[in-house]
């Protein structure tokens, strides 16, 4: 696949390991409990190959993000050389009907809840829920103290993670102290003596 994609995050904050990160954002605890499909399409890598997957993304209604902005992260991560397809054995493309493999949802920590039950989330972390990979908007915007103030890795790691399941692909451990952690790993809980990794090919 071809080079690097970026994150076109806005960005304001603090330099952490190289990358000038987002700002901090506290969403509240509700949106308005339904999601917008965010429109339009962003086609694969041309230079990839392998099996396209068709996904959405949607955003709950009342969130401090742009709709626009989270769906172009979402698909310069999964399209990533790093990522799910760096065996260019699939590749993604973002649409705005069906039939799709899987959605990427930012959710409220109260729309989480209710999307991940009976998975008890309690508001702080994300799931698959079988048809969604749920993102908690309050992880999206403040990242996780595993991550040390590096929310753009930790975005990248949240995407990988739960559309790891989607996949297919269940939760890993920690192989050894020091060790980079497989993606599958509950990060946003413990790396278990590991290093944080956002990337499936690391």
């Amino acid at each position: 696949m071809g080079a690097e994609l970026p994150i076109t995050a806005s960005v304001s904050g603090p330099e952490v390991n190289g990358r000038t990160q987002p700002a901090p954002v506290e969403p509240p605890d509700a949106g308005t409990g339904e999601y917008e499909i965010v429109p339009g399409d962003d086609a694969p890598p041309e230079d990839g190959s392998g099996e396209t997957i068709r996904y959405i993304v949607e955003v709950e209604g009342d969130l401090p993000f742009d709709a626009d902005e989270f769906g172009s992260d979402v698909h310069t991560i999964l399209n990533d050389e790093r990522g799910w397809g760096h065996e260019d054995n699939m590749r993604f493309a973002r649409v705005d009907s069906e039939p799709v493999a899987f959605r990427v949802s930012l959710s409220s920590p109260d729309l989480t809840d209710d999307q991940c039950y009976p998975l008890l989330t309690r508001g702080k972390v994300s799931c698959w829920n079988g048809t969604r990979a749920v993102i908690n908007a309050l992880r999206w915007g403040a990242g996780a103290d595993t991550y040390d103030g590096d929310i753009l890795s930790y975005r990248e790691y949240l995407i990988n993670h739960e559309v790891g399941h989607a996949l297919g692909h269940g939760h890993a451990n920690c192989p050894e102290d020091g060790a980079l952690a497989p993606v599958m790993v509950q990060q946003s809980k413990s790396l278990e003596g590991c290093e944080p990794n956002p990337w499936p090919s690391r």
